[in-house]
């Protein structure tokens, strides 16, 4: 009994020491940052985290300590701690709203929402992403348009801008899905108004053209041949506005690299 308490005891002495979590972190502010920077660039960021929560405790009305707390939210979200992230981005927007580092919290805040790509399991199985419930790309799309919104020349809004892009062809095509299982199952009415949502909310989409095929085979079983022939009119004009776009593009791309 008495050996194993004392290998309990030097286990416990031995994890306070090696522990990332321990101890105060002596020096200045600008110090401490110092080593806070030190852990992110090495990619440390349980001792980041450790470090920049100190700053914050010791140093709150400090520049470096409100650059602290935005650091924060970044390594929460690096680490995979995506409520941290989010608490402490809202935690900075209500302490500070006309902070200049307000955008770059937004930014990290609709990052720890986003889910760009599907993962490896998801890949392997073949999955649709379109058949998914999306989540969490609604929150990531209201922060990033809230971003664009308040800071349209933020040194983020440019790949907010293409964030928001994919966010709502992902949510429309969501949309889409959800209608056309309501149509195949003679649930007219439903599936009119999950492509019509999918039209307004997310208005400029690839899928929207899905969204007017729907509308139009919906009008149709529901025996409104005229608002189904105005579906379809809008629907040609949308085709014939897209095929422009793409040869223009086309041509653009094409004169820019014979200049080249």
């Amino acid at each position: 009994m008495r050996v194993l308490i004392t290998i309990i005891i030097l286990a416990l002495v031995a994890g306070c020491k090696g522990g990332p979590d321990n101890g105060v972190v002596p020096g200045s502010v600008a110090d401490v940052y110092q080593q806070a920077e030190r852990s992110m660039e090495s990619g440390n960021y349980p001792r980041a985290i450790f470090i920049l929560q100190q700053i914050q405790n010791r140093f709150p009305f400090s520049n470096l300590g409100r650059q602290a707390s935005v650091d924060l939210i970044y390594c929460y979200y690096k680490s995979g701690r995506t409520e941290e992230a989010i608490d402490a981005a809202n935690q900075f927007a209500r302490e500070n709203p006309t902070s200049p580092l307000l955008d770059y919290a937004l930014y990290i805040k609709g990052l720890t929402y986003f889910d760009e790509e599907p993962g490896r399991f998801t890949k392997l199985m073949g999955v649709d992403r379109a058949e998914r419930p999306p989540a969490e790309n609604r929150q990531a799309l209201a922060t990033f348009l809230r971003l664009l919104d308040r800071y349209p020349s933020s040194d983020y809004a440019d790949d907010a801008r293409q964030r928001v892009l994919f966010l709502k062809e992902r949510l429309a095509r969501y949309e889409n899905y959800v209608a056309d299982f309501y149509l195949r199952r003679g649930a007219y009415v439903a599936a009119l108004n999950r492509a019509k949502q999918a039209l307004e909310q997310f208005d400029g989409a690839d899928a929207n053209l899905e969204s007017l095929k729907i509308m139009a085979t919906a009008y149709d079983e529901l025996n409104l041949p005229e608002l189904a022939a105005d579906t379809r009119k809008v629907l040609a004009e949308n085709e014939r506005a897209r095929e422009l776009a793409q040869r223009e593009n086309t041509f653009s791309q094409a004169e820019t690299d014979t200049q080249r």
